[in-house]
């Protein structure tokens, strides 16, 4: 990979559950590489509900379990500088991306894509939403997986 930084933005509705979720899996494949000077890193939410929040306690509860920690994180909203800052801009659904390219200047769309459509041959589309649903590690384990194929598929690019 070159020495130039990838930035990549995960983003959700709240940035307190899938999103902040994504950050840390993907950084921790990052870490594990010890390919983290070569990324820069982030969330943020469509919606203004969590701004300064950290994540939700069981998110980080479930990312724990892997070895991930979110506690330093801060939810935020996404905000028009991010679509021209970042390389990459990653929605946990449909519904967030459908949020994004209302709000993303026409120049910039081709930055915006689906967080699941880095896994190969994958059917589904959207990440479920763990907020009142509960399925915080089954969340885990996706977002994980979504985050090797992208390193991967990142790698093969530089």
């Amino acid at each position: 990979m070159s020495d130039e930084k990838t930035k990549i933005l995960f983003v959700c509705m709240g940035n307190i559950c899938r999103s902040p979720t994504a950050e840390g899996a993907f950084r921790s494949q990052v870490v594990k590489r010890g390919i983290e000077h070569l990324f820069e890193i982030d969330s943020a939410g469509t919606h203004a509900y969590h701004i300064g929040e950290q994540p939700d306690a069981r998110s980080q509860v479930s990312a724990t379990k892997y070895q991930v920690d979110l506690s330093s994180q801060q939810a935020r909203q996404v905000h028009e500088s991010d679509f021209y800052h970042y390389d990459y801009i990653f929605a946990m659904d449909e519904s967030n991306l459908f949020n994004m390219r209302n709000i993303c200047p026409q120049e910039q769309q081709f930055k915006l894509s689906l967080m699941l459509d880095n896994i190969p041959n994958n059917q589904m589309k959207s990440v479920p939403d763990p907020y009142f649903e509960g399925r915080f590690d089954e969340v885990f384990e996706m977002l994980n997986r979504a985050s090797k194929f992208l390193l991967e598929r990142l790698a093969k690019k530089a």
